[in-house]
């Protein structure tokens, strides 16, 4: 029983350090960033969600959620950012493409799992992220910088040809890099899951 006990305490606590990592290599990737030339300067890649989608697929889309909150708060203390809206909102675009891929892998398994988790996942973000921006981080974001608020004309241009377009070719590249990287790792992520378990 003792044993037992002391075995669950070792594996949490195991668990504890790899989500600790993975947030940190999170935030490392989040600061290598770029923008694309056809949109908005503040609209920029990073491949931020990696280790956060290996979090959710070898322990559950918690853990995933876990490593976004872990990048997130550390990204508000390393910068200091004074501005909580874009954090918050790279936290809730984080949480809408890493659930999808982790519940789709957790109930299939497999690449095609992985795949269809990611196209899902881009589809949730590029739609949630849409209408969560015309309606809070928008106006949110511009009570926030002491600006007047946003016209619907404006909030829709923002939309539609930053925010939307932004988050389908970010789940798409991100995608794109992900999957070969699972195939590699499918092994290594079947033999933590087995540990773990």
């Amino acid at each position: 029983m003792m044993q037992t006990t002391t075995n669950k305490q070792s594996s949490k606590l195991l668990k504890l350090i790899i989500l600790a990592l993975l947030g940190t290599i999170s935030l490392v990737l989040f600061f290598l960033n770029f923008p694309l030339p056809f949109l908005p300067p503040y609209l920029k890649i990073d491949f931020s969600e990696v280790p956060a989608l290996i979090a959710a697929l070898i322990f559950s889309p918690m853990a995933g959620v876990a490593v976004e909150a872990i990048k997130n708060m550390l990204y508000l203390i390393v910068s200091g950012a004074g501005d909580p809206i874009g954090i918050i909102a790279n936290f809730l675009a984080g949480v809408m493409f890493i659930v999808p891929v982790a519940i789709l892998y957790h109930r299939y398994k497999g690449v095609k799992s992985i795949i269809s988790g990611l196209i899902t996942g881009t589809i949730i973000m590029a739609i949630g992220m849409s209408i969560l921006n015309y309606l809070v981080i928008l106006p949110a974001y511009a009570w926030f910088m002491g600006w007047e608020d946003m016209s619907q004309s404006a909030k829709w241009v923002a939309v539609s040809l930053g925010v939307l377009p932004f988050n389908i070719i970010k789940g798409i590249i991100v995608g794109l890099l992900f999957v070969p990287l699972f195939i590699k790792m499918k092994r290594w992520i079947e033999q933590k899951q087995a540990n773990l378990a």
